[in-house]
């Protein structure tokens, strides 16, 4: 089962906003959809290991 992590990045810190197993949720956000952001990135997890990771638009 994949797991999509997306975390919220404003240039000091990163935060988690949205883990979930719905792909199309995750890949749907927007850095506007959040306070204080200046872009999100998505970690995609398979069986506890990082498979994947890019930044979203």
């Amino acid at each position: 089962m994949k797991i999509y992590a997306v975390l919220s990045f404003n240039g000091e810190s990163t935060e988690n906003v949205c883990v979930t197993p719905d792909e199309e949720k995750a890949m749907s956000l927007k850095p506007e959809d959040f306070e204080d952001c200046d872009a999100l990135f998505l970690e995609i997890w398979e069986d506890g290991e990082k498979i994947d990771d890019y930044r979203l638009v």
